[in-house]
């Protein structure tokens, strides 16, 4: 099970996997989980794109790699998803597909993406992920995570 989900994960079983997103006012609360923390992070990028942009029939045009070195896993999230976001303003990259694989306590994970103008923009696109209402880890199913961004 991928993506959205209607019960934001709450009755998931072991090796689900998905997100969700809750606009709010001024931001938006993504909700994401997998059974492994890698796989978390992907979701929550996912989750994040899925809140500005239908990638319906989108298909690739780059392939980026990123490397984010050994830190806590809340420092992880916040950095991958600061790294979509800069990558987003300053190139007009979408992601469209994410894997990620730990590597030496830290993280590398590649970006399969898209040009901005050929995506649906559906939303407002995120501008900083916010630190107050952030976490991520283990729970009985794997591991989920959440985080605010800002758009």
């Amino acid at each position: 099970m991928g993506g959205d989900t209607s019960d934001g994960g709450q009755g998931r079983q072991p090796g689900d996997w998905g997100h969700r997103a809750v606009p709010r006012p001024d931001d938006i609360r993504i909700e994401a989980w997998a059974a492994c923390r890698e796989h978390c992070l992907a979701e929550a990028v996912l989750g994040m794109v899925e809140c500005f942009a239908d990638l319906s029939g989108v298909r690739p045009t780059a392939v980026d790699r990123i490397r984010l070195d050994e830190a806590s896993d809340d420092d992880l999230l916040a950095t991958l998803l600061d790294e979509v976001i800069f990558r987003l303003r300053v190139y007009g990259q979408v992601p469209v597909d994410v894997e990620a694989d730990e590597a030496d306590g830290g993280l590398d994970v590649r970006l399969a993406t898209a040009g901005l103008a050929d995506v649906a923009v559906t939303g407002a696109v995120p501008t900083a992920v916010a630190w107050d209402e952030l976490r991520i880890g283990p729970d009985p199913y794997g591991w989920s995570c959440a985080v605010r961004v800002d758009a």
